[in-house]
């Protein structure tokens, strides 16, 4: 999305494109902004108003903007391995100086390493270690442990299916997707839209074609239940875990150090 100033200057409006990955992402979870919401309550109330954050595999810096907003004594590091969504995230941030992007594939064990901090206050993470399968999500979390420090927390919010609950899960899907083709009808852009438009951008087009070169078109990861997700952070070395929020289809895990 390009804006035109009057003196011809052309330039990409990166809010406009937070903008509108916000509205398809609310396409999805019409529960989004509630789940933030939570979220930065809970940072609030276990690390207190001026927290280190690592918002991890940020994307376009959707936590990042709201913690900054919720508390502006705040400083975040993003990190990504999206060179689109990455460029998203740094146009809209440039500038500020709470703000550090890290280009880092999380399935290097090395990551880490690459951080301008050892340890975090918080790290924040969402809709996003669905991409992952089951072992590199545990070993994900083991680098996570010990990137938090004690007294810190560890927040996944995303996809959490419990199996064991065939019928509920049918009847939610059911229900969330006829709201979402009804949205559709109504003009929404779902995934594959939104990156077509990002595909059309003169800016963004480079990005989003090393963005599929890397990712292909749709998670292949899997969704473990929060119980799942609980032990395994337990087992790496925190001391307390638990949903403490949950919507139909998604929940918002925290694990306390």
């Amino acid at each position: 999305m390009t804006i035109t100033t009057g003196t011809g200057t052309t330039g990409t409006d990166w809010q406009a494109w937070q903008e509108s990955w916000d509205r398809q992402q609310e396409w999805y979870m019409p529960d989004r902004e509630e789940r933030f919401r939570i979220m930065l309550d809970m940072v609030e109330a276990c690390v207190g108003t001026e927290p280190r954050v690592l918002d991890l595999a940020c994307g376009t810096g959707s936590i990042t903007a709201r913690l900054l907003r919720r508390l502006p004594g705040a400083t975040s590091t993003g990190i990504d391995l999206d060179p689109a969504l990455l460029a998203i995230a740094r146009g809209t941030f440039d500038g500020d100086d709470r703000v550090t992007f890290v280009e880092a594939d999380l399935k290097d064990p090395d990551w880490p390493s690459r951080l301008p901090y050892d340890t975090y206050d918080a790290v924040l993470t969402a809709t996003a270690l669905h991409w992952l399968h089951s072992d590199p999500l545990a070993a994900l979390y083991g680098r996570v442990a010990g990137l938090v420090r004690p007294g810190g927390v560890f927040m996944n919010a995303d996809h959490m299916i419990d199996e064991t609950t065939p019928r509920i899960n049918a009847a939610e899907a059911a229900q969330r997707h006829a709201r979402m083709d009804r949205a559709l009808r109504n003009g929404a852009l779902d995934w594959a839209e939104w990156w077509q438009l990002a595909a059309k951008d003169p800016v963004l087009a480079g990005p989003t074609a090393r963005r599929f070169e890397i990712y292909g078109d749709h998670a292949d990861g899997d969704m473990p239940s929060a119980q799942w997700h609980a032990r395994v952070l337990l087992e790496h070395g925190f001391a307390e875990a638990r949903p403490v929020w949950c919507s139909p289809s998604d929940t918002l895990l925290l694990a306390l150090k």
